[in-house]
């Protein structure tokens, strides 16, 4: 496998073709139906009411951003990348508006930091629509759509949302399970796989388009059917974490923030011209809170919870004998772990690779059989600490600054006044502050955890 495109200062050239075509001399060829592969029946489940060729290619373009963002690695030195892109789509006329272009570079670089250049050009041949699949949908006012994946978010928030909505909550399935997936349900799974090619290989994992995908998905589900609410399900720390308390010279994270979401109702108005509304119902909740909640509403039927999966690594890098596990000690596991404590619950040991946060040594509390110990250090400590920073924010003077603008930031995106956004804001920082500190004591003092905290104080 060659890594030709990894050199960190080249722009980085993809050309998404159709079948055997040609792609430009010093363009990595993106062959569709290799690299960019659909699947005939969860692509049926998105047609279920009429073929709607733009609609096609807008899962085309996702699917070919997410192509771009892992065949090139981030430079060691800084976040930012620069790709340029070449896509067929059934009428490039529409694609190439002015307003089309600059909301979909808008929404692109504010979410990855990457810079894009993207044009459109005409299919050789237009997609063969396939066979739509019949679903009896409530009337479209009172329809609103979920992405629902094997997120413990994900898990609760679609189960509180449907006491609520009933067979009006439409469930865009994101995850890889087989249960997520019944059949006669429009939606049924993400309807297209990306790989690599035989000359190079995936290189980056930051992943930053997987809110991209995640929100598109989502649009065209509310497009297709009709609504305009769409409901994240994330809960407050996911939501404004990762873009408060960014890792390292990592580039903010705003996958699942409302300012992201503000771009990409925007980028979906001008594309579709339809207007969709993205809501956050547990935005100023901690997950802890959210998962008590579910548990409140449900009781015996709630522990659907234990099924859920929240670890951000890929499988191959988190299974001991073969067996898929999550890590145990990624920011998400963590906030998985602080978040199932806060809730009074527990999860059996192999839930994880590391079984036991309360070893002494990091190397102690690894399962046995698992042999990339030291590969996983950096990424612990950063989990770790992640928590901890945002457990801080509130007493930090250095953080005053960034609470204010993100205050006035979310107050403009959802019309409240910049007082009530910052006092909701730290109310949910004390209660993550409060839960960490809690579930750092259930470690005990001489936990590996632990050390990492008093050696970065």
């Amino acid at each position: 496998m060659l890594n030709a495109y990894d050199q960190e200062d080249t722009v980085t050239l993809v050309q998404v073709v159709e079948g055997g075509g040609r792609s430009r001399s010093g363009w990595i060829r993106c062959p569709i139906g290799a690299n960019l592969a659909f699947s005939a029946e969860p692509l049926a489940s998105y047609f279920f009411a009429e073929w709607e060729p733009i609609v096609f290619d807008a899962l085309l373009l996702a699917a070919a951003v997410e192509f771009c963002d892992k065949i090139k690695r981030r430079p060691s030195l800084r976040w930012a990348r620069e790709f340029e892109l070449l896509l067929p789509v059934h009428d490039p006329s529409i694609w190439s508006r002015k307003e089309v272009l600059e909301a979909l570079h808008d929404v692109l670089e504010f979410l990855t930091g990457d810079r894009w250049h993207i044009e459109f050009t005409r299919r050789r041949k237009a997609v063969t629509p396939p066979q739509q699949g019949l679903f009896n949908l409530p009337p479209a006012e009172s329809l609103a759509v979920i992405p629902f994946s094997e997120g413990l978010d994900s898990r609760c928030v679609a189960g509180l949302m449907a006491r609520e909505l009933g067979d009006r909550l439409i469930r865009v399935r994101l995850g890889t399970k087989s249960g997520d997936r019944p059949k006669g349900s429009p939606f049924t799974a993400v309807p297209y796989k990306v790989r690599p090619g035989d000359d190079y290989r995936f290189v980056e994992s930051s992943a930053r388009s997987r809110g991209f995908k995640f929100a598109l998905l989502s649009g065209l589900a509310a497009y297709l059917a009709r609504t305009n609410r769409i409901l994240v399900p994330e809960s407050g720390q996911g939501a404004f974490g990762p873009s408060l308390v960014p890792v390292g010279h990592a580039y903010e994270d705003y996958r699942n923030h409302p300012l992201f979401t503000d771009k990409m109702a925007i980028f979906l108005k001008a594309l579709l011209g339809h207007e969709v509304r993205f809501e956050f119902p547990r935005l100023w909740f901690t997950k802890g809170e959210t998962l008590r909640e579910y548990l409140s509403q449900f009781g015996q039927a709630a522990a659907d919870w234990a099924d859920t999966r929240s670890c951000w690594q890929d499988n191959r890098h988190v299974s001991v004998n073969g067996h898929r596990r999550q890590c145990g000690i990624c920011a998400a596991c963590m906030l998985r772990r602080m978040s199932v404590h806060a809730a009074g619950l527990s999860e059996a040991p192999d839930t994880y690779v590391w079984e036991n946060l309360k070893a002494k040594a990091f190397e102690d509390g690894v399962a046995n059989g698992f042999e990339k110990i030291a590969a996983q250090r950096d990424y612990a400590i950063a989990g770790a600490l992640h928590l901890d920073h945002m457990a801080e924010l509130r007493r930090s003077p250095m953080h005053a600054h960034t609470l204010e603008l993100s205050a006035r930031q979310l107050a403009q995106s959802l019309g409240l006044s910049q007082a009530e956004v910052r006092a909701r804001i730290d109310r949910l920082l004390d209660e993550h502050g409060k839960e960490w500190k809690e579930f750092m004591e259930s470690l005990g003092a001489d936990s590996f955890v632990s050390a990492w905290i008093e050696q970065a104080a």
